[in-house]
């Protein structure tokens, strides 16, 4: 395949880089924003070799290409300077305000999940191998590889800076030099001193940021602003050096006398709220922190708590924030599996899967949180509904944490006291939340993107109702191409697919009329009710046959439902002929459609299944 050639063709058909806003991909659609979608001939761009098909939906402009569209998009990146990864979805979809809060992050945080799941897994790695006895947690090979798992996930804020400046069109470098301040090494040793700070006077919140989501992101939305007004004061001669100087000084200021210590003051105000509760009324209190912990680690709030379970030991049990997190890590590891195995998409699937393993054996919730259930909401809500089920029981259980570890399925072992019961209740948590959050995120589903064959079906109309034509006999799916005729091959009579079959009957593959018999019975056409006109056409040269080994079972202008058997075939007896079985289905009319698209990588076909999807 010439991708090159194909990415010189759209970037043309598109308007170039004069109407090219930004551009990404996912696992088979390059995703445009463009400044002016009216100037794109869709029927030109479907012409382009190895376009599929055309999407547009939430202000992106979709192309879908295939498996192959990462070969594609770096083709096309190649011919132009727009923008790319979180910018997609400036002009998205609109929501309430926490829908859009939640789109915001899940949009930046996107990008980061390869190397949060990488990191997770590095963690579950140390946890593993030392109980297996490969790896001493004691070698030098044990710390190295610790802080190889940790870098991820405590310089989040740094990569945060730059999926965020994407999407709020800010300066990338400058943004991440923000993200710099917050976590330089200096300023990380000044806060574990614990002295008094202040910048110009302005006193300073002593507050780490490593590992934090909601600072960076609000700075770097106010940068836009900071960005924006120095831009239109600064005279042109002096902004090149100038505005970058200011908007460092002023920017850094801010983050750390403002914006930054608010994650700290709602985490102080949160325990406080807490303990409060806990003192009342302690089943509720471990409800409700169970129930939130996702939101509370997304804001990086659990650290107000680190004072109590950072001391945790069998003379000071931590009865509030380690169970919590149990039932929490537990929880969101369940959603992920629950999202792997129902998912459509491959990539969500290996995706998803990833980030439970990395939930449940280590703790990490990240790539879970941000890559699956607040991405798609509803496993999010059922991982937080089990939570909240679950810290109640644990309230009134008494449920305490003799050690600080991250809890996982790996590190019960911190719930073992004297108390034989605490950790029979620890394994009850950790399989009800599981059993709950699983059962809960497949009833409750999640809506992903549709896969390949389906997505055509929006094309133009924004049409999500496929005209789906079954498999009207069981058997091996073979392209048209592969048919030995040319009128088939070449598609001369219209698009479609060839099944070998494995079963003697042929069925209806929707409801509507048979519209025709041939009188050797080896072909018959089918009008469906929403105007498809189908050719069956069983066997090649079975003309010659005249009708031997071919049984009709409707006549013509008989209504059908689909399933209903239309004719039985004795396919041995026809190959015993020497005739070729293989039986091209045809959409007669495709000239009529927008689209015609078999299903993407379907190597058998059963009755139950779409073999063609039309638009």
């Amino acid at each position: 395949m010439d991708y090159k050639n194909t990415a010189k063709q759209l970037f043309e058909q598109v308007g170039g880089q004069a109407n090219i806003r930004s551009a990404t991909h996912c696992m088979t659609r390059l995703r445009l924003v463009l400044k002016d979608e009216s100037k794109v001939d869709d029927e030109q761009v479907k012409k382009v070799p190895g376009v599929m098909g055309v999407m547009k939906k939430g202000g992106q402009y979709q192309i879908i290409m295939g498996n192959d569209v990462a070969n594609y998009y770096k083709e096309l990146v190649k011919l132009g300077n727009f923008g790319s990864a979180a910018a997609e979805e400036e002009d998205g979809e609109k929501g309430n305000l926490f829908e859009r809060f939640v789109d915001v992050i899940s949009s930046c945080m996107s990008p980061l999940i390869p190397a949060m799941l990488g990191g997770g897994m590095i963690k579950v790695l140390l946890i593993v191998l030392p109980l297996i006895g490969i790896l001493s947690a004691d070698s030098q090979t044990y710390a190295v590889l610790s802080f190889f798992g940790d870098a991820p996930f405590y310089f989040m804020p740094i990569m945060l800076a730059y999926t965020a400046a994407q999407k709020f069109k800010v300066t990338p470098m400058l943004a991440v030099t923000i993200a710099g301040i917050m976590l330089h090494p200096n300023f990380t040793a000044l806060v574990a001193d614990g002295n008094p700070l202040n910048v110009f006077g302005l006193p300073i919140t002593l507050a780490s940021y490593g590992s934090s989501v909601i600072p960076i992101l609000i700075m770097v939305w106010l940068m836009k602003f900071i960005e924006g007004a120095f831009n239109k004061v600064i005279p042109a001669v002096m902004k090149s050096f100038t505005q970058p100087l200011l908007v460092i000084l002023v920017s850094g200021v801010i983050a750390l006398v403002v914006v930054g210590p608010l994650g700290t003051f709602a985490g102080s105000g949160l325990s406080a709220a807490i303990i409060w509760v806990q003192g009342k009324a302690g089943w509720l209190a471990l409800g409700l922190m169970a129930a939130f912990m996702p939101l509370i680690v997304m804001t990086g709030m659990h650290w107000a708590f680190a004072p109590i379970f950072l001391i945790a030991s069998p003379a000071t049990p931590d009865i509030l924030i380690l169970p919590a997190m149990l039932a929490a890590n537990i929880g969101q590891g369940a959603a992920a599996l629950a999202v792997s195995m129902k998912a459509k998409d491959k990539n969500l699937k290996q995706v998803a899967l990833a980030s439970g393993i990395s939930a449940l054996l280590a703790g990490v919730t990240e790539p879970a949180l941000y890559g699956v259930t607040l991405k798609y909401k509803r496993p999010l809500y059922a991982a937080m509904i089990s939570g909240g089920i679950c810290g109640v029981y644990m309230g009134f259980t008494g449920l305490e944490s003799y050690a600080f570890a991250v809890p996982s399925v790996v590190s019960l072992p911190q719930f073992i006291g004297e108390n034989s019961g605490n950790i029979i209740n620890a394994c009850i948590v950790a399989a009800a939340s599981f059993i709950l959050t699983f059962v809960l995120t497949w009833v409750f589903g999640f809506e992903e993107d549709a896969p390949i064959e389906e997505a055509i079906l929006e094309v133009q109309t924004g049409s999500s109702d496929p005209k789906k034509v079954f498999a009207p006999v069981k058997g091996e799916v073979i392209p048209l191409e592969q048919v030995n005729d040319s009128a088939f091959s070449k598609k001369m009579m219209g698009e479609g697919i060839a099944i070998i079959p494995s079963d003697d009957t042929i069925r209806a593959p929707f409801d509507g009329t048979v519209t025709a018999i041939f009188p050797t019975k080896h072909a018959i056409g089918l009008t469906s009710d929403a105007g498809l006109e189908l050719l069956i056409h069983v066997g090649i040269d079975t003309v010659e046959l005249g009708g031997k080994h071919f049984e009709a079972l409707v006549s013509a202008d008989d209504r059908i439902k689909v399933g209903q058997p239309l004719l039985k075939v004795d396919f041995a007896a026809v190959k015993a002929a020497g005739y070729d079985i293989v039986t091209p289905i045809v959409v007669t009319n495709s000239d009529q459609f927008i689209d015609v698209v078999a299903k993407d990588e379907m190597k058998t076909a059963n009755y139950d299944e779409a073999v063609l999807y039309v638009v």
